[in-house]
């Protein structure tokens, strides 16, 4: 399936391209007289705005996984898989609250040097390689192929082409500039990732209306398909695997939410490069506040493509074109350019550079991450100590040239695997339960060891495999447990928090930790525009949760 593309449709992609190269390059650029050191490369010179911050914390997490997953998720099961972004935007919060103070106030660069102030070096160095293979071989490699397969779809662009065009536009302006321009470009992508997204919902609804505008639209959706606008599924929902009913609220969930938005580096370092604390909790409330509109950008299209389709009338009125290339639900991911094919010339060109910002801003994001753990915490650690800011800069900028071939390399091959996004996903899901476990009571537990916190990472990985082999058929005793992924991720969670407890109590007697973390209440106080606008964002999604409970 390919859509076609007129002049229009090219000037608006390439000025949309041409202007993020222009800006990104131009906030590189060295001040006169001024060298950039690590300060000004890794975190922007700590001189990030609150509304940069929110923008570019949304630009780092929407990619083609949502545009095209999310949207064929919406048209396979419906609504529901919008708890992912309504979760998240409570979740926000709870950072923004309780574990952002503690970061800046540790004037920290990287998540793995937070884990070295608090546990130990060894531990650091553990989780920094982690991470960065992490980023590299799973987070770089799937946005780079998850993003040209969207291009190969939409525009019939060979999927090499598609992966290196990505991957040249993404280091054009992220390596020679770092943070700040990555963050200041994702102001520009914010914009084109959600104008796009409305035009795309504004277009399918109206078109499912016959004329008559968007609230008719989504009037005619919800009439001819209401089962897609259940939130908390039952057991017999064929999904019900996936988001599993009210687990989704108080389960697994949260424990994929904190890990990514909590301790995720190219999530979180944004908010340390932020003028202040108060600058960095208003950025993450504005990023809460997009989180809620989310859906209605990328669920809600494949809800109307499902109708749509299912519709005779509709198809009737749109015509061969509409005929062509019909998704099904076994080829869900399809809804998305299925939809793009019927914009005018013009908001073709809007609906695509809408898809090149998510795909870039993210790729981007992670390649300035990567090069900040491997620079801070492997290269300044071990390699040169007493390394100049003119190497330390220009280490980063290799490090991440480096991960970017590698990944380019990696992103194909992921075509070969079977239900390759869904096997990243698993992978994460083993491990993140365990980092999450140990940051949580590393952060609010001053009785937490390292030792105690190393054990329960490690032991992680079994108790996770445990809720995860029953499904292989590696046994049908009622030893092993067959339970949702969601639900695995839960389990496991609490499980290691009880192993690094008891071995912290038995290592240490119930005494504190000499390196537990001294919090009180006056760390945790927020400012009357966060509370207030908290407050909002949890009144907001009570009453869609009431809504469309069921």
């Amino acid at each position: 399936m390919t859509t076609a593309f007129e002049f229009w449709d090219y000037f608006i992609f390439i000025a949309y391209a041409l202007l993020i190269l222009g800006v990104g390059l131009w906030v590189s650029r060295d001040k006169k007289g001024h060298q950039k050191n690590a300060e000004d490369y890794f975190l922007a010179s700590k001189s990030l705005p609150w509304w940069a911050i929110g923008a570019s914390l949304i630009a780092a997490n929407i990619s083609a996984e949502q545009f095209i997953g999310m949207s064929g998720s919406g048209f396979a099961s419906g609504l529901a898989i919008a708890s992912y972004e309504w979760m998240a935007a409570l979740t926000l919060i709870i950072v923004g609250k309780y574990f952002l103070p503690i970061f800046i106030e540790k004037g920290i660069y990287t998540i793995p040097e937070f884990v070295e102030k608090r546990f130990s070096t060894n531990l650091k160095t553990i989780l920094a390689v982690f991470w960065i293979a992490l980023y590299v071989f799973v987070n770089l490699a799937s946005v780079l192929y998850l993003g040209s397969l969207a291009l190969e779809t939409i525009m019939g662009i060979p999927m090499i082409y598609g992966v290196i065009g990505l991957a040249l536009f993404a280091a054009a302006y992220s390596l020679y500039g770092g943070l700040s321009a990555v963050a200041w470009t994702d102001v520009i992508q914010v914009v084109f990732l959600v104008l796009g997204g409305l035009v795309t919902t504004y277009l399918a609804l109206n078109t499912v209306s016959g004329g008559e505008g968007v609230f008719a639209g989504l009037k005619t959706i919800y009439e001819a398909s209401p089962e897609r606008f259940v939130m908390i599924l039952d057991e017999s929902n064929p999904e019900y695997k996936n988001l599993p009913g009210i687990a989704v609220l108080v389960g697994g969930l949260w424990v994929a939410n904190l890990y990514y938005w909590g301790f995720n580096q190219y999530i979180i370092q944004r908010t340390l490069a932020a003028k202040s604390l108060k600058e960095a909790q208003k950025g993450i409330l504005l990023a809460a506040f997009l989180k809620l509109v989310i859906p209605l950008i990328i669920v809600i299209p494949g809800i109307a493509a499902y109708v749509m389709i299912n519709d005779p009338e509709i198809m009737a009125r749109l015509g061969d074109a509409g005929l062509m290339n019909l998704p099904s639900l076994e080829q869900a991911d399809k809804a998305y350019p299925w939809l793009l094919q019927f914009l005018p010339t013009g908001l073709k060109g809007v609906a695509f550079a809408a898809l090149a910002a998510a795909i870039v801003s993210s790729l981007a994001s992670m390649l300035n991450s990567t090069s900040t753990i491997f620079t801070m915490d492997i290269y300044r650690q071990y390699i040169n100590k007493d390394a100049s800011d003119k190497a330390t800069v220009n280490t980063g900028r290799l490090s991440a040239g480096i991960a970017l071939i590698i990944a380019c390399i990696m992103a194909p091959l992921l075509g070969g695997i079977d239900q390759a996004f869904q096997f990243i996903q698993e992978y994460t899901g083993i491990v993140s339960p365990g980092i999450l476990a140990v940051f949580l009571l590393g952060l609010f537990w001053k009785k937490t060891t390292n030792k105690a916190a190393i054990v329960g990472a490690l032991s992680s990985i079994p108790i996770a495999m445990y809720f995860k082999v029953a499904p292989k058929g590696i046994s049908t005793n009622s030893f092993f447990v067959d339970v949702p992924f969601m639900d695995q991720m839960g389990y496991t969670l609490i499980l290691t928090m009880i192993v690094i407890i008891l071995y912290s109590l038995k290592q240490h007697k119930g005494a504190d930790d000499e390196k537990g973390i001294e919090i009180s209440k006056e760390m945790f106080k927020t400012s009357p525009l966060f509370n207030i606008g908290s407050f909002a964002v949890m009144i907001i999604l009570v009453v869609l949760y009431s809504l469309f409970w069921n």
